[in-house]
């Protein structure tokens, strides 16, 4: 009793909101070719450095010197519609006859996609964590859609992504509680044109162009270098220049090997650090990114169950203080269980089996 007294009070001391920052990048001051030194970034670290955001531009650009500097985005053959948020479209509901090939931009209407010209001017939808449904309809001022995807990402997340049938439905029902049923309505689907991918294979679709770029002067500019500006924007450049560059380092990987969570944990800890902890909302928002490749419908975290304490707590050490349960999950502990993140959907935190085999996530931080 002593003893288990003594460790319900050693989790609880430990138990705190640090957070472990998924993506870290490393400035390498030396003159390369940019497939140099995407070949040295894989070599040393993850990839040449991938940008998913304004967030990681700014700690970017804390960790460049003057001068211009190559990242991980390069030219290729690509056309393919994607959604603002990054994800690739792999559900589509186009309606009849849709998309016809002229236009770049994706609108809603009864429950059905359209493409139409970019320039038009429409309500649109938000993704946000801040309501019930996750969605925000804006109506102030109808906006083209590259203006309601630039008031999505200052005010709320971004334009909504319509993933699967369940959030198209969703989707759907909210527009008609509006009493918007057959309105054109903006949604986050636009044809990807600009033909550049990260080295990583990301499926990030932020971009910072300095004004007129890319502008493919000389016919051969096929990769992407940070520009000695003061906003420090990027500029399309002929790939056998020689630039310093920047790799990054990504701290969550995600294995997409089938195993029980004791070989997952046995796994992550032989080869990187450990299963995952998720400490903190900024946390959970960067497994969800991870999670978004996995090949099975759940994916384990380093969660477990205490039948003795009556708890759940990390294998790091740490009770759980932020959580993200599904409704009910938290009380399903019958059995040797362990916990998981659902890879679609919510992408919320479920109870399993630990004998299940699923997919999982480790960590290299140390912290």
């Amino acid at each position: 009793m002593d003893q288990t007294l003594y460790l319900i009070l050693l989790l609880i001391a430990l138990c705190s909101v640090s957070e472990c920052v998924q993506r870290q990048y490393h400035f390498i001051n030396v003159w390369k070719t940019w497939t140099e030194a995407q070949r040295f970034c894989r070599e040393n670290y993850t990839d040449l450095a991938t940008v998913h955001n304004m967030k990681d531009m700014n700690e970017l650009k804390k960790s460049v010197n003057d001068g211009r500097v190559w990242i991980g985005l390069q030219k290729t053959n690509a056309d393919k519609w994607q959604w603002s948020s990054g994800e690739p479209a792999l559900y589509l509901n186009w309606g009849s006859g849709q998309p016809d090939g002229k236009d770049e931009c994706a609108f809603m209407t009864n429950g059905e996609w359209h493409d139409a010209s970019c320039s038009n001017s429409l309500t649109f939808i938000c993704n946000s964590s801040n309501t019930n449904t996750g969605l925000v309809f804006v109506n102030q001022t109808m906006k083209n859609w590259r203006d309601a995807q630039s008031f999505c990402r200052k005010n709320h997340s971004d334009l909504v992504s319509v993933r699967n049938q369940n959030e198209n439905q969703q989707v759907m029902n909210f527009i008609n509680g509006l009493k918007l049923s057959g309105s054109w309505i903006w949604i986050g689907l636009f044809r990807d044109r600009d033909s550049w991918q990260w080295s990583d294979q990301s499926n990030s679709s932020f971009r910072y162009w300095a004004s007129g770029e890319p502008n493919n002067v000389g016919g051969d500019e096929n990769c992407t270098a940070i520009e000695h500006n003061d906003l420090r924007q990027w500029i399309d450049i002929s790939c056998n220049n020689q630039f310093p560059f920047v790799c990054h380092e990504d701290k969550l990987i995600l294995i997409k090997e089938n195993l029980t969570w004791p070989e997952a944990l046995r796994y992550c800890r032989q080869n990187y650090t450990d299963l995952v902890s998720v400490h903190s909302e900024e946390m959970q928002e960067e497994v969800m990114n991870v999670v978004k490749g996995a090949s099975t419908e759940a994916v384990w975290l380093g969660l477990r169950h205490s039948h003795i304490l009556g708890i759940w707590y990390w294998v790091s050490g740490e009770t759980v203080c932020y959580h993200n349960w599904a409704s009910g999950e938290e009380d399903c502990v019958s059995g040797v269980r362990s916990g998981a993140v659902q890879s679609g959907g919510d992408q919320r935190w479920i109870s399993r089996p630990e004998h299940d085999k699923l997919n999982f996530i480790c960590s290299r931080s140390e912290e």
